[in-house]
């Protein structure tokens, strides 16, 4: 009887201290919508606002002109090569540090989470150093007419070093969770390394690798700090979208750095959607590997 008492009471207990009056939940969620409406809502709506002050005609030829055009293909080229790589390491990454025991684990997962404490003005820096003119390969790059700095090679690179970790951080969780049973399953009934791979352990991280590939290709497209290091901002050649909204703008330009940067916020809001879709209809797969 004692014990029937006392686990109602401490129910009642557990509601009292996780239970909120509505006044404040009111006020958290007013303060909650506020802070998104200022910082997030409001900002955008102003870029197409902006866009648009000059009219659809002027929008639709700041968008269509050519170094604009020049800019967005180099934008997609960019994002179509570093995305494929990154989906590579990363898959290969995960799949190593959650199925198998080695030496420099941790290290290894140190350095896939180093991106994301290193500014990436200082890693285009280091491209520069590495491979520019004066850098430390530049005497043998020159010596074979290989140039890295000032082209799209470089702007790839710099790309690939910032958007590496997204995929990887990804499908190591998920794949943890996950276990090695099904794997060791298969290859006890005969299956091959690469068989299981395909057969069993992609399947399982499909949604998660999706959910990570859209992370990285928006954060490829909208990269600014790495790409203009080691850019060179040649117009037309070397110019991202990115890049192409601040010269526009610095050339008092407005209209057509906000058209250029609409573009920008629509690809963002895409991601968006698409990433809020796969949360709700694969939320319970991608739980695992959600860290964003």
């Amino acid at each position: 009887m004692a014990g029937g008492t006392t686990q109602p009471a401490a129910a009642a207990q557990v509601r009292r201290a996780t239970t909120e009056t509505a006044l404040v939940r009111w006020i958290l969620i007013v303060t909650g919508v506020l802070f998104i409406a200022l910082v997030l809502v409001l900002p955008l709506i102003s870029v197409f606002i902006e866009a648009l002050r000059g009219g659809f005609a002027t929008f639709f030829q700041s968008v269509t002109s050519k170094d604009t055009w020049q800019a967005v293909r180099l934008t997609l080229l960019v994002a179509g090569i570093a995305v494929p790589l990154n989906v590579m390491f990363g898959l290969a990454a995960a799949w190593a540090i959650a199925k198998f025991d080695f030496k420099g684990k941790s290290l290894l997962i140190t350095l896939i989470d180093l991106p994301f404490s290193v500014s990436p003005v200082i890693s285009g820096l280091i491209y520069v150093l590495l491979y520019g003119a004066n850098g430390w390969f530049g005497p043998f790059l020159k010596e074979f007419d290989i140039k890295i700095i000032f082209n799209v090679t470089g702007l790839v690179l710099a790309t690939i070093f910032v958007t590496f970790p997204f995929v990887a951080r990804e499908l190591i969780p998920l794949m943890q969770e996950q276990g090695r049973d099904e794997e060791e399953a298969a290859i006890s009934l005969g299956a091959s390394g690469l068989r299981t791979f395909w057969h069993v352990t992609l399947p399982n991280v499909a949604w998660g690798l999706l959910y990570g590939v859209l992370l990285c290709n928006a954060r490829a497209m909208g990269e600014f700090g790495a790409v203009s290091v080691v850019s060179g901002h040649i117009r037309g050649l070397t110019n991202t979208m990115p890049l192409h909204v601040e010269i526009l703008y610095n050339e008092y330009d407005f209209i057509g750095a906000f058209a250029v940067a609409s573009l920008l916020a629509g690809l963002a809001i895409v991601t968006l959607v698409a990433k809020s879709l796969l949360e709700w209809r694969y939320g319970d797969r991608l739980a695992g590997g959600r860290k964003h």
